[in-house]
């Protein structure tokens, strides 16, 4: 990372995954954290849509605060 470079923070979630990556000038990965929710959905044979939501809520702040943790960005 330069001084100056442009830090960018991206959310993503999918059905049963909660993302978060910090990148440098637009193309250096400086942390990418994924989170899945994949053994809580198994044992309802499939992702369970209202749970997904409410996992995702749970799981936002950890995985943004991992990232940035990661990325070494205060």
């Amino acid at each position: 990372m330069k001084k100056g470079d442009i830090i960018t923070l991206a959310i993503e979630t999918s059905c049963d995954e909660t993302s978060c990556a910090v990148l440098s000038g637009g193309r250096e990965v400086l942390s990418n954290v994924i989170s899945s929710q994949i053994d809580i959905h198994q044992k309802f044979g499939g992702v369970v849509p209202e749970v997904a939501s409410r996992k995702h809520i749970e799981n936002m702040n950890i995985i943004v605060q991992k990232a940035l943790d990661e990325a070494n960005i205060d």
